[in-house]
Parts: C-alpha cells; sequence; structure tokens
C-alpha cells in the first residue's frame, strides 16, 4: 500500500527527505552528500556545496520516486519499536564493523607498505583509517554494552533521571558520529574520492572500493542513530 508521497524542495532538510523517501539515500551517496552527520541542513545549500545544480537534483530525486514510490515497508524503521531499531543496528551494523574492519586493515596496510613511497598520501590513508577503525569498535563496544541498555531501561522504567541519563549519553554518542563522519570526509578528501590511479593493482582498488562500502555503511548507521532513534528521545 502506497503512503503519502514526498515533496523536494530547497528548503526541504536532506534528513528529512531521507526518512520521508529511503530510496534518496542511495542517491546522496552517489553524489557525496551527507544525510547522516550534515543532514540537517537545507537541500539547496548542501547540493550548491557540492557543486551541484539544486534544481536538476530536484528533479533527479522526483525521477527517482516515479521508479521507487514510497510504500508503507519502505517506512519500517521510521516506525519500528526502538528495541527492534536497536537490534537491527547491533546485528547489521555494529557486526558489518566487527567482520569487516579488520580485513579492511589488512588490505589498507598492504597497499601502504607496497605503494606508499610512490603515493605518500597513502601514508595518511593508514593512519586516519587505523584510528577510525579504533574510534568504531570503542563506539560498538559502548552502545552494546553501556548506552543502548540505558534506553532500553528508560523504554521499560520511564522516569525523569532515566531520560536525563539517556540524553546526556545521545549527546555524547552524536559527537562521536561526528568525529567518525569528519575521518571519512578526509579519507575521500585524499583519495579523490576513492578513485584508484590508472597504475593501481588489483588489491589497490580493491581497498577503494571497500573503503567506499565502509563509508556508506556507516552514513547508513549513524542515519538510522542521529535521524531515527535518538531524537525519540531528545
Amino acid at each position: 500500500m502506497a503512503t503519502k508521497q514526498p515533496l523536494f524542495n530547497n528548503e526541504a532538510m536532506v534528513r528529512d527527505i531521507v526518512l520521508q523517501f529511503p530510496k534518496s539515500a542511495d542517491y546522496f551517496k552517489a553524489n557525496k552528500i551527507d544525510f547522516c552527520c550534515g543532514g540537517v541542513k537545507p537541500l539547496g545549500e548542501a547540493v550548491s556545496e557540492r557543486g551541484l545544480d539544486p534544481e536538476a537534483v530536484i528533479g533527479d530525486l522526483y525521477k527517482l520516486l516515479e521508479e521507487y514510490p514510497v510504500l508503507e515497508e519502505d517506512m519500517v524503521w521510521n516506525t519500528a519499536p526502538s528495541d527492534e531499531l536497536i537490534s537491527h543496528i547491533v546485528n547489521k551494523h555494529h557486526r558489518f564493523l566487527r567482520e569487516e574492519l579488520p580485513s579492511i586493515g589488512q588490505n589498507v596496510t598492504k597497499v601502504f607498505r607496497v605503494h606508499g613511497e610512490d603515493s605518500p598520501h597513502l601514508a595518511e590513508l593508514y593512519t586516519l583509517f587505523n584510528t577510525l577503525k579504533e574510534e568504531l569498535l570503542q563506539h560498538t563496544t559502548k552502545e552494546e554494552e553501556s548506552e543502548f541498555p540505558k534506553i532500553l531501561n528508560y523504554i521499560a522504567n520511564p522516569s525523569e533521571s532515566a531520560l536525563t541519563e539517556v540524553r546526556e549519553a545521545l549527546h555524547d554518542l552524536e559527537d562521536e558520529h561526528d568525529a567518525a563522519g569528519d575521518i571519512l570526509k578526509q579519507m575521500r578528501l585524499i583519495t579523490n574520492d576513492f578513485t584508484p590511479p590508472g597504475h593501481a593493482c588489483t588489491t589497490y582498488r580493491l581497498t577503494y572500493a571497500r573503503l567506499e562500502e565502509l563509508e556508506g555503511m556507516t552514513f547508513e548507521h549513524v542515519h538510522l542513530e542521529n535521524n531515527i532513534l535518538f531524537p525519540r528521545y531528545q
């Protein structure tokens, strides 16, 4: 069953567009428009910062909406109970990070060691990735062991003190999201949008592809928390 279809304009917040039309997240990722950490920004402003034509982007969004009209099942995480959403975040996104970060790290290390002399930026990429890796793994552990239980406790036993504790936790988590987002932006910048040089070997190309996948998954992860889960308690 179809739901009310969204309207797109330059004043609409990027975050709100993704909440109303989840398929737009794929479009924003493809065009490097931040819809999670930087999602509280008018579409026109966000698009202009990328050097794109706002009216063309709006046109593209409407074409995408024609192809993928919003259905009730598309909005599942917008309305899902918090415990189900938390379970989804842990089982999909936290699991992805724990499984993928070590192997991506091996690729980053190998490419740096083999090509670092000819490509000096790989030293910075190596440092940035390993910082990101440690921060994300610490972040997921913190969420699972401390912060998500605070939300679940508040749901089970609502009180002003429990809500205050949740809000303080969410503030810290959002700061950590911003820090991860800043590292990803720097990684994208120094790799020329994850574009390997012409002489790049298969491992070099695979490394960039996996880093871009990591960025996309992180954006989706942060979107579910910053834009859907956390506002319920703020």
